[in-house]
């Protein structure tokens, strides 16, 4: 293929190689946030996608796949433990989250990541065109933005930052702290998923690096001149067309009044969707669903919580315990409140396609979303996209991205036990009317702000740096 005007960089490639009906080997689209993020907005430009194919020590030539090329990235055994699982998910993850788990700081994980970032860059700098543009994406790849501008200046740079980025005074604690703010500023523009993480990024800008910073522009020395850079907040969204598509479905709907069959038609059905992360308050959502039941609040017979909590990260420790410690409380409360037949949480750990997702958004009443600190919470919008009856209610933490947008939810602290076991009661006695009045606005909010929106909103930046 010739080389591409617009290059999207991601730890992953859009696609996973699983088996087919035939026993060959096929490529099929990935689930994930980015994917569905980006993956329109590739096929409308006809770009190119570097990543990671997702298997250690594989080898691959680029290819096509649903009308994007894509270029394979390979890592070896060793790189996936020390850069992926290690440097990113178990430094940087962490950290980034408010240090809700303790970072680990190891050197050859470090240099892992300056080696296979290094990689990553020169994959893409080899891809795009003459005066294309790079967008590089997430905090696998901090590095990449300096290390493209080195190999190619005559490119555009954009980089998206999906997850929090956190106060100085935890950043400090990061040995690697100068390097990883010259590899992010290395774009053009630096976009993040709320007004405060952009502002925390620019005051390690200052006091770290002592670049001058006026409003969202930094001064960026190089050589005997200097660039500026742009940082701000780009809240990313969803691809709303599918969700609406699937809510409207005659099957989905039926299969939505199937699920609340098969838990015995109880009154209210609570339903959380998360990966399996200590970031997401998994545990804490329990402890109050748990207490309400103990207090007498709730009737096991009336309401189920159906607890989604895709596998994550199993390899790394934390995460090991993380699923102890939820399926423990799990079992504990079904063990003191079901009934011969109803269960008082459905506990489900796997993942689901999208339309048995959509089935189960139309099932629940209340949609349970109390992250401990969370970049965005795509979740939050696919509820809302697909209550075309402007019924149920959102409970949504006030540590998510999606908090600043999503005014109308029913707002908790999830450290906040009391609180929080008060808002479910809130959402769960909430009248038809009110539930109408804040979903109308939840849903304008989430269908005039789409990916599409978000994805133009960051290349039009990025077009007004190239006209600068």
């Amino acid at each position: 293929m010739t080389a591409a005007d617009f290059v999207v960089v991601a730890n992953r490639l859009p696609v996973d190689r699983v088996e087919g009906p035939d026993g060959e080997e096929i490529w099929r689209t990935s689930p994930g946030g980015l994917v569905a993020a980006l993956e329109p907005m590739m096929r409308s430009v006809h770009g190119a996608w570097v990543g990671w194919p997702g298997q250690a020590d594989v080898e691959l030539e680029p290819f096509d796949a649903d009308g994007i090329h894509l270029i394979p990235v390979p890592l070896s055994a060793e790189e996936v433990a020390d850069y992926y699982e290690g440097f990113a998910n178990d430094t940087i993850w962490p950290l980034y989250h408010d240090v809700i788990a303790p970072p680990q700081y190891h050197r050859e994980w470090w240099e892992a990541y300056v080696i296979v970032n290094q990689r990553f860059a020169e994959a893409a700098a080899a891809a795009v065109a003459e005066n294309g543009t790079v967008w590089v994406h997430d905090y696998q790849l901090q590095l990449v933005p300096q290390m493209v501008r080195d190999l190619r200046p005559d490119v555009t740079i954009g980089y998206f930052h999906h997850i929090p980025f956190p106060a100085h005074g935890l950043y400090a604690q990061l040995p690697w702290r100068d390097q990883v703010l010259r590899g992010l500023l290395g774009a053009d523009v630096i976009g993040f998923q709320r007004a405060q993480d952009a502002t925390y990024f620019l005051t390690a800008v200052r006091r770290r690096l002592r670049y001058e910073v006026k409003g969202s522009n930094i001064a960026v020395p190089e050589g005997d001149t200097t660039r500026t850079a742009l940082a701000r907040a780009f809240p990313i969204s969803i691809d709303t067309e599918p969700y609406l598509e699937l809510a409207a479905r005659e099957d989905v709907q039926a299969r939505a009044a199937e699920i609340r069959a098969s838990l015995g038609n109880p009154k209210r059905i609570l339903l959380g969707v998360d990966r399996l992360d200590y970031t997401k308050g998994i545990g804490h959502r329990i402890k109050a669903y748990g207490e309400l039941l103990e207090d007498g609040r709730l009737d096991p017979e009336d309401v189920t919580l159906i607890q989604v909590a895709s596998p994550s990260r199993e390899r790394v420790d934390a995460y090991a315990h993380l699923r102890d410690e939820i399926e423990l409380a799990v079992s504990r409360i079904n063990g003191d409140h079901d009934t011969v037949g109803h269960s008082a949480i459905r506990y489900l750990h796997q993942g689901y396609p999208r339309e048995e997702m959509v089935a189960l958004y139309l099932a629940a009443d209340v949609m349970l979303v109390t992250a401990l600190r969370d970049g965005m919470n795509l979740v939050a919008k696919e509820y809302i996209a697909t209550r075309a009856d402007n019924r149920g209610v959102l409970v949504l933490s006030e540590f998510t991205g999606a908090a600043d947008e999503l005014r109308q939810a029913v707002r908790v602290n999830p450290h906040d036990i009391a609180g929080l076991k008060d808002a479910i009661m809130t959402a769960i006695e909430m009248p038809p009317a009110e539930q109408a009045r804040r979903m109308r606005s939840l849903r304008r909010r989430v269908l005039d702000n789409d990916v599409n929106a978000w994805s133009s909103s960051f290349l039009a930046a990025l077009a007004d740096v190239r006209r600068r």
